[in-house]
């Protein structure tokens, strides 16, 4: 009698951008949209890279909350940062950002497909 053996599943990437499928990908993205904080942050973001001591003073965020965020945004690809001695400075990922235009226009076009073959009374 052979004894079952036990074979994990494929592990799950690290990265969101390694997921071969795309839905999941793009809920991890809304889900780092999901929180006001963290559109606040992208808010400050779109002028330009900014260092995480700019961003602590402009949200008047606790260091701890921030990098929080900070992860959950880089986690899903929306920011990148970089490290100049001491400070880290975050950015955004402009295709992290055409992909989540990208989705939505693809939602309306459907939308507005949908509403024109739709019966009417």
């Amino acid at each position: 009698m052979s004894v079952p053996t036990f074979r994990p599943g494929p592990a799950r990437p690290a990265h969101p951008s390694a997921k071969p499928d795309r839905a999941e990908h793009l809920a991890d993205l809304f889900h780092a949209l999901s929180d006001p904080t963290r559109l606040r942050i992208l808010s400050a973001l779109k002028n330009g890279e900014q260092c995480v001591c700019n961003l602590t003073g402009l949200l008047v965020a606790q260091q701890s909350r921030l990098s929080f965020h900070m992860k959950t945004l880089k986690d899903a690809g929306l920011v990148k940062d970089r490290r100049e001695g001491r400070w880290i400075h975050y950015s955004l990922v402009p295709e992290a950002v055409d992909e989540i235009r990208l989705a939505l226009d693809e939602l309306a076009e459907a939308a507005k497909a949908s509403a024109a073959t739709c019966c009417r009374p």
